[in-house]
């Protein structure tokens, strides 16, 4: 399977440059992978999708400000890293620019409150780093950090909270999941009180959702691990759900790969916590996941591949061919897909 198979042309302006003026007021593209239909709706109408009994699995990490931007304590060099994984209290995984000048031993001042040293280069070009700072880490690095809104955004993004979903809760992730952003407090209770189940579960997401595939073939790619976690609370509420009927509706493909991750071949969820970097391409067979939220995602994207194993390769293009011709609003603050 070539990496090419699952390229796109998309008119840079389709790409959302900020959010909707109101979350669920984005547009919201509907898909039957059983009849092959493509409807054109707006995301509060979801409620007319989910059915009593059906669950809502999404990913509560919340951002963190994890793009810093330093200067070199020796010759004032500019060097820019981005938090992907946090090894122990003080240390982190981090992605660096320029490579070149952050070099083992180096020190890199941020703030007045900040500095970074470079302890050790990993085989994939990522750096271990260790964050020096005292007092309440999160408050520091609050103030020091940036939110790391993807490259492709160049608007600055005047309300951080957007880039939050309103659920957010356990700090971690590098980027956000991005599906849940069109959720507002009052849409999900619209769904609770329709017989709709919500269930919380964890990804942290970093390298592994967002890494661009360089290899000509899909199976040379390697995931980035990430952290997920599932409750015992959040499991039994799936399986007993599914056991009575009732369909598992995952919001993202952070969710998506939460629940595949967790889930053996009978489709029983299981709790538990651990890494994961599982790759999910045409050909798998899912496990968990009955019903897909999910944004529109860039060409040659693991999360294209991902979509193209939920329905197939030749469907999803034709959905995005249409949402390209309909002008859709792509990628993290564009629109949204449902797939059932």
């Amino acid at each position: 399977m070539k990496t090419s198979d699952f390229y796109y042309d998309l008119p840079h302006e389709l790409i959302a440059q900020s959010p909707a003026e109101k979350r669920d007021m984005s547009r919201l593209l509907v898909y039957s992978r059983e009849n092959k239909t493509i409807e054109d709706r707006i995301f509060r109408d979801i409620t007319e999708y989910l059915a009593p009994g059906d669950v809502l699995v999404r990913n509560v990490t919340k951002v963190i400000p994890a793009r810093l931007y330093a200067t070199r304590e020796d010759t004032g060099g500019a060097m820019e890293f981005l938090l992907l994984k946090r090894v122990n209290d003080t240390e982190w995984e981090c992605l660096v620019k320029p490579g070149r000048k952050a070099r083992p031993g180096r020190t890199f001042t941020v703030n007045d409150e900040l500095s970074v040293t470079v302890l050790e280069t990993l085989e994939d070009g990522n750096r271990i780093v260790r964050l020096n700072y005292e007092g309440i880490f999160e408050e520091v690095l609050d103030r020091a950090g940036e939110m790391p809104l993807p490259p492709y955004i160049t608007k600055k993004l005047e309300d951080k909270s957007r880039y939050q979903t309103v659920y957010a809760r356990d700090d971690g992730s590098a980027a956000a999941p991005t599906a849940g952003l069109h959720f507002t407090p009052e849409l999900l209770q619209k769904l609770r009180e329709k017989g709709v189940l919500i269930a919380d579960v964890l990804l942290h997401v970093g390298l592994g959702t967002f890494r661009p595939v360089s290899a000509e073939n899909v199976e040379e790619h390697h995931m980035h691990s990430e952290y997920w976690q599932v409750t015992p609370e959040a499991a039994e509420l799936i399986n007993s759900a599914r056991a009575n009927g009732g369909r598992i509706v995952s919001v993202g493909t952070t969710g998506c790969r939460t629940l595949e991750s967790a889930s053996t071949d009978d489709g029983i969820v299981h709790a538990g916590s651990g890494w994961t970097d599982i790759f999910i391409t045409p050909g798998y067979r899912f496990k968990a996941v009955d019903v897909l939220i999910t944004n529109f995602h860039l060409p040659e994207s693991t999360l294209l591949m991902l979509i193209s194993a939920f329905c197939s390769r030749e469907e999803i293009m034709r959905v995005y061919e249409h949402a390209v011709k309909e002008r859709y609003r792509f990628f993290s603050f564009g629109d949204a897909c449902l797939f059932i």
